[in-house]
């Protein structure tokens, strides 16, 4: 068995992230080493070290075709100014990585840990750790600190005692970092080598995600009862699943751990609630560079397709996969995200996926987040996953909105407050309430779940209400007393970390300006440069936040406004509309807004993650093109080489019409 690790010996060499790029080229190419005193010096200036680093540019999206070894020759890649080339961090011979707050926002993908470690990374450090990522690392034993004291000890080539990367870990995350990894550690628990400290918490008052979560702490491994009195923050506990989900970009590599550790033979514990999508690769083929088809990246994407249907058919998961029309390609029968609501998660559940925005489904008063390969991997198996129970931060809404302000403004607008931008959001859930969230429709309350990632935070819930209840009688043909029983509040009473009070009647148009979905500003302020306002070559109005029937309602009514003026698209932009499900095409088709879209001049695209992902029209394909878009984030490189600005629905339309960023009053 795998005996805890006491120390650590990091012999490599120390990259330093830096913002200046001649720096840190310098490092990459063997030259001098810089140290804690270079970065640090006394009594000066710190050198900028890069922030904000994205699982997008640790590893981009075509990286994530593979899910081998081959990472590691492609870790970093993406990072921003070009400076990282294939096989330097692996060929530079380093054992630390360091860089400043927030490192691995964004995607789920365990590829970006995954290909730190395999490049020869045994500690990441930096100002502050992203939720996911750092889950990610600890399962697959990649070490993570925050104390940059730690460097000038690792310079004198002292072993770190492992408690130094334990220190104020719950005892399942301390245990598992000290085994080397999550199945190392459920390898000594199977063995009644370790295990988990039970849920003593006495009954006290609980928030919304805590009552969930106490009701599915797995109380005795044995007999499989469920349930405890109370939780509270920091308690770590197995927790058992009511879905679980993952998509072709993770399948392949979640499967791959499954079989290697449990053997070819191993099968799904109950699959009737697990479910794989075919959603984010579907159209790649349209617009995957000359490069990377030449480079065998076609053949690698459509293996990923591959290996998840043999799965799914081997395990008996259900698939939702490609849609055909008049015998050609559609596109997916949904957005996992999109279809998750629709058709899946139900009110009080616990739900798990391989994608950062599974907090998306928040919106029906379920507590889901995302998690990486090796949790997946492990949940297939047990119908567990792991938990250590978040603070929570409430977000009040009150008053009504503005007259052209919608839930997109409301999240960037939230997004920009410094709670977010300096990291204090990260790993906590978001909580939102007020007369203002019961005035919303659940594809406004969705986009605000959905962001809820984007802040770092552990995920978004909305308390269920009519709202839901109506939704679901509506779309699934459930039973409004039934959907009733199953929803979950509150308790009187129960304690927040933080509650912040917004005023929705002071919220005005917002636009989250290039690199980060917290650079939100006011529309108004983005004209202020002069030269007619930021001028766009391509409108998208689609993904998982922007594809849903509200947001379609919201494209028809500005470009019905436009054509009816005899306005189109702009010469020279490219507006595309995508639809986050096919239920949601068919609602647009219903309600005669494909004609509308069509005569505005829009490109229609049907079903698929796309170019939120850089993998689908709508992408950019120079470092010159900027990009309007209603997706959730805008990372470096996320949807190509471009600069993307986040906007409502309403100012995607608007702009695509204008030709520049502007709010649809700006049009008549």
């Amino acid at each position: 068995m795998t005996s805890p690790l006491r120390t650590v010996a990091l012999d490599g060499r120390v990259l330093y992230l830096t913002e200046d790029p001649e720096r840190l080229r310098a490092q990459l190419a063997g030259g001098k080493t810089l140290r804690h005193a270079d970065v640090f010096p006394e009594g000066a200036e710190p050198l900028p070290l890069v922030s904000n680093i994205s699982t997008d540019e640790l590893t981009p999206g075509w990286v994530c075709y593979y899910y081998d070894e081959t990472l590691a020759r492609y870790c970093l890649i993406g990072l921003r100014g070009g400076v990282v080339e294939k096989d330097s961090i692996k060929a530079g011979g380093f054992s630390v990585i360091v860089s400043g707050i927030s490192k691995g926002c964004g995607s789920s993908r365990e590829t970006a840990p995954y290909s730190e470690l395999k490049a020869g990374v045994k500690l990441v450090i930096a100002r502050s750790i992203e939720k996911i990522y750092g889950q990610n690392a600890q399962n697959i034993g990649l070490l993570t600190s925050t104390d940059f004291g730690l460097l000038p000890r690792i310079e004198r080539g002292e072993a770190i005692p492992m408690s130094e990367f334990t220190r104020g870990l719950d005892p399942i995350s301390a245990s598992i970092v000290e085994h080397g990894g999550l199945f190392p550690y459920n390898r000594a628990r199977m063995a009644g080598e370790v295990s988990p400290p039970p849920v003593t918490t006495p009954a006290r008052p609980m928030t919304l995600c805590e009552k969930i979560l106490a009701s599915r702490v797995i109380a005795d491994a044995k007999t499989g009862r469920l349930g405890v009195p109370a939780v509270k923050p920091g308690d770590a506990f197995f927790a058992r699943t009511d879905v679980r989900f993952s998509h072709e970009y993770v399948t392949p590599m979640a499967e791959s751990f499954f079989r290697a550790e449990l053997g070819p033979d191993a099968k799904v514990k109950d699959p009737s609630s697990v479910f794989a999508f075919r959603d984010h690769l579907t159209f790649l083929d349209l617009i995957m560079p000359k490069k990377h088809v030449e480079m065998g990246l076609k053949e690698q994407a459509h293996s990923l397709a591959t290996v998840q249907d043999a799965f799914a058919k081997k395990q008996g998961i259900k698939l939702y996969g490609e849609v055909f029309r008049d015998g050609k390609l559609a596109g997916s029968e949904a957005i996992c995200h999109n279809k998750v609501v629709e058709e899946i998660a139900l009110p009080g559940q616990v739900v798990a996926g391989t994608d950062s925005h599974t907090c998306m489904a928040g919106v029906l008063g379920c507590f889901a987040f995302g998690v990486g390969s090796t949790d997946m991997a492990n949940a297939w198996y047990t119908r567990d996953i792991r938990v250590t129970v978040p603070e929570t931060a409430r977000f009040v809404l009150g008053g009504k909105l503005r007259s052209g302000v919608t839930a997109k403004d409301v999240m960037l607008h939230i997004l920009a407050l410094p709670f977010f931008k300096t990291g204090q959001g990260i790993g906590k859930v978001l909580e939102f309430s007020g007369d203002g969230i019961r005035a919303m429709g659940l594809d406004e309350r969705a986009t605000l779940t959905n962001m809820a990632v984007e802040a770092g935070s552990f995920t978004g819930v909305i308390e269920a209400d009519d709202v839901v209840v109506d939704y679901l009688v509506a779309q699934r043909g459930l039973k409004a007393e039934d959907v009733r029983k199953m929803i979950v509040k509150a308790d009187p009473g129960a304690s927040y970390m933080a509650t912040f009070e917004l005023d929705l009647g002071a919220v005005v148009p917002m636009v989250a300006t290039p690199g980060d979905p917290r650079n939100g500003v006011p529309l108004a302020d983005l004209g202020k440069g002069g030269a007619g306002g930021v001028k766009i070559d391509i409108a998208y109005g689609g993904s998982c936040t922007g594809g849903k029937k509200a947001d379609m309602d919201m494209y028809a009514e500005v470009l019905r406004g436009a054509v009816e003026r005899g306005q189109r698209v702009a010469e020279g932009v490219h507006l595309y509309l995508q639809f986050g499900s096919q239920d949601i095409r068919r609602y647009a088709e219903e309600k005669g807004y494909l004609d509308i879209f069509t005569r505005a001049g829009a490109e229609l695209v049907d079903p698929s993650c796309g170019a939120c992902i850089k993998a689908g029209p709508g992408s950019s394909d120079s470092p010159d093109q900027v990009t309007v878009s209603s997706q959730n984030r805008n990372f470096p490189g996320r949807s190509g080489p471009g600069k993307v600005y986040l906007a409502s629905p309403l100012v995607v339309a608007a702009s695509a019409i204008a030709g520049r960023i502007v709010g649809p009053e700006e049009l008549a």
